[in-house]
């Protein structure tokens, strides 16, 4: 039986592994938002699912105030580190009666992960200022993903579908079903790159896709897996890189 502490230190490492291994992939990803939106001081970011705070930070330098929501105690006090502010989950802002002050809302990370997405987008445009902006990113079209074969082993044993939001019209049914209007989107190559195939375990694990695979197979089985399907996009020096393609989607709130 696994202690308290034991988990507690295991919960704290991988943590540490997405701050400093794995988070840094998707900066293509969050600056080509940024960019888009033109953040600045007249901004004001939420960030949701924003882990060990990256995208803030990021907006942070652009001048914009930011905030965050991080349900894993671990990676919220890696955030609140970095001098973010980051509340605990959704329900603090949503009950707290205040009209949404928000003009960017994201969903980064959080969204392909999220047990009811429809639900995740409900609250994402509740908290978007009128005139605002929701940003939602997925994985983009599994034929342009390298990382596909690894994500595959959490599919196999836990039924985790990476790609699932990648389907033609499935954002577009969510930004519907919110009530929120189009606003544009695009792709954005966001490279996979290890030193070594050690660090690519570890950052991958750090994502927690493949927490049911393990509960599922064990972990022994699971890290075996995610090696064997690395093993293609090894170089010649022991580094790692797969060419991935994620997704953003942009809606506004009218009202």
């Amino acid at each position: 039986m696994v202690s308290a502490h034991t988990a507690r230190t295991t919960a704290r490492q991988r943590a540490r592994d997405w701050a400093e291994i794995q988070e840094r992939m998707l900066v293509p990803l969050f600056e080509a938002v940024y960019s888009r939106l033109d953040v600045g001081p007249a901004t004001s970011v939420l960030g949701l699912g924003c882990r060990s705070g990256l995208a803030l930070l990021l907006a942070a330098g652009r001048g914009a105030e930011v905030v965050g929501l991080e349900p894993e105690a671990e990676l919220r006090e890696i955030a609140q580190d970095r001098s973010l502010r980051v509340l605990t989950d959704v329900y603090r802002e949503l009950s707290s009666g205040r009209p949404a002050t928000h003009t960017l809302v994201t969903a980064f990370e959080h969204l392909s992960c999220a047990a009811d997405p429809r639900a995740l987008v409900h609250d994402a445009a509740r908290l978007t200022a009128r005139g605002g902006h929701v940003a939602l990113a997925v994985w983009g079209p599994e034929e342009r993903c390298e990382s596909a074969s690894v994500l595959d082993v959490a599919r196999r044993h836990g039924g985790y579908d990476a790609f699932a939001l990648a389907a033609p019209g499935a954002l577009d049914s969510l930004i519907a079903d919110a009530g929120l209007r189009p606003a544009g989107g695009g792709r954005v190559r966001c490279p996979y790159a290890y030193p070594d195939l050690d660090s690519a375990l570890r950052g991958l694990v750090s994502t927690g896709v493949f927490d049911v695979a393990t509960e599922f197979a064990g972990e022994r089985q699971v890290e075996k897996e995610l090696l064997e399907a690395l093993f293609p996009w090894t170089r010649e020096d022991g580094s790692v890189r797969m060419e991935n393609v994620f997704r953003y989607v942009l809606a506004e709130r009218l009202r």
